[in-house]
């Protein structure tokens, strides 16, 4: 926003907002005083302030010490997950829609140090690389009116659930068990559906395409998916000659010039995001076939660039698709493109309220600190979505239309 175009009317509406917002939670914080402390909380982390750790916060808020923010996030009882859910709902009524997305993906916080909950040398795909990190597993929602955060979920590596003893040092409960990504994924969806988020379609990146039975709990659940997956996914028994015939790769080889259409994946900063994409219809693996939803269908969408790389090769990747039979190739590929709002998520509730900003070591305290981030961020999507835009047009409805087929 223009700091030369503000009124006094958008400050007003701006406090309104945050007012509203407030009211939400407030109750979660049980006395006056943590309740006092958390709405500090919540304005520091939407100030300018250049870094939002709990010695600026406090100065922000008039305070000489640290104390009260530190005690916020690592002694005051309140339950992260309770705002959490006062969040989803907060972002629902002013960011849903039926065509909604929910999007998964993970991001990494480098640390310095062994002692933060669930800490260690693993690939961070913020960085690009093996990284003394921790690793959070996010859920956001995205639909033609905006974009955030709505859960979170620290990942705990074996190395950490199977030492109970430096589990109880950062604060992790007993009951806390070691859980895959995928795993921490479903509990959030799960969350999301059972709470009346309105969705139809899951998009995700290769961590959680290839896993089998994170696709299957949404197919059970009869919820729509476009997920990334490895040029080797396997598609199943009876599409290829061999196991090497069923890859994704190989029956990709096979696809006829006219299955591949020039569409976009949505607008980027230098204008619509173009690729040549090709969608074929996968007949249902034969273990699953009595139990899958009637009236879905599953597709293989893969996306080819326009431009050769270095080696004069085209990029291509490879989606695993579910959803309602006749569901057409745009639908898909807004799906698909849809992912793209998670990075926007992250990159802005970083830049913007500090999500990778804290100084808490223990389990509870990231989740809090998180939660007040996104809650901070959800904040400035919702105050973004009623300022007068143009919006970007969603998709048209899937369209009908009627083994690997490829639609031509």
């Amino acid at each position: 926003m223009c700091v030369g175009l503000v009124t006094s009317e958008d400050l007003q509406s701006w406090a309104a907002g945050l007012d509203e917002l407030f009211a939400r939670v407030a109750a979660r914080f049980g006395r006056v005083e943590p309740r006092r402390q958390a709405r500090a909380y919540l304005v520091g982390l939407l100030a300018p302030v250049e870094r939002k750790n709990g010695w600026q916060l406090a100065e922000a808020a008039g305070e000489a010490k640290p104390h009260r923010m530190q005690r916020l996030l690592n002694g005051v009882r309140w339950d992260p997950r309770d705002v959490r859910a006062d969040l989803r709902d907060y972002v629902v009524e002013h960011l849903g829609d039926p065509g909604g997305v929910l999007i998964v993906d993970e991001t990494g916080f480098v640390k310095k140090g062994t002692a933060s909950a669930g800490v260690q040398r693993q690939y961070s795909g913020t960085v690009g690389r093996v990284e003394n990190c921790q690793l959070g597993v996010f859920l956001a929602y995205a639909t033609p009116r905006g974009r955030a955060l709505i859960d979170a979920e620290l990942y705990l590596p074996k190395s950490w659930t199977g030492d109970r003893a430096r589990c109880a040092q950062a604060g992790i409960p007993d009951d806390v068990p070691f859980a895959t990504e995928p795993a921490l994924a479903a509990a959030m969806l799960g969350r999301a559906l059972d709470g009346g988020v309105p969705a139809s379609w899951v998009s995700a990146d290769e961590a959680y395409g290839q896993d089998h039975k994170f696709r299957l709990y949404l197919e059970k659940r009869k919820v729509g998916y476009v997920m990334a997956v490895p040029r080797s996914q396997s598609l199943g028994a009876g599409i290829g000659h061999d196991d090497t015939g069923s890859r994704a790769d190989a029956v990709t080889a096979d696809a006829p010039r006219q299955a591949w259409k020039r569409l976009s994946a949505g607008g980027g900063a230098k204008g619509p995001r173009l690729y040549d994409w090709a969608m074929a219809t996968l007949p249902p693996h034969p273990d699953e076939e009595s139990g899958r939803p009637g009236g879905f269908q599953r597709w293989l969408l893969v996306r080819r660039g326009l431009t050769p790389d270095d080696l004069g090769e085209l990029e291509v990747a490879y989606y695993l698709c579910f959803g309602p039979a006749g569901t057409g190739i745009e639908q898909l590929v807004r799906i698909a493109g849809s992912h793209w709002a998670i990075e926007e998520c992250f990159q802005s509730a970083r830049n913007a309220v500090g999500l990778d900003q804290y100084q808490v070591r223990r389990y509870d305290g990231w989740h809090r600190h998180i939660t007040l981030a996104m809650l901070a961020h959800a904040y400035l999507a919702v105050t973004a979505a009623h300022a007068p835009k143009a919006r970007a047009a969603w998709s048209p409805s899937p369209r009908p239309r009627s083994a690997v087929s490829w639609y031509i």
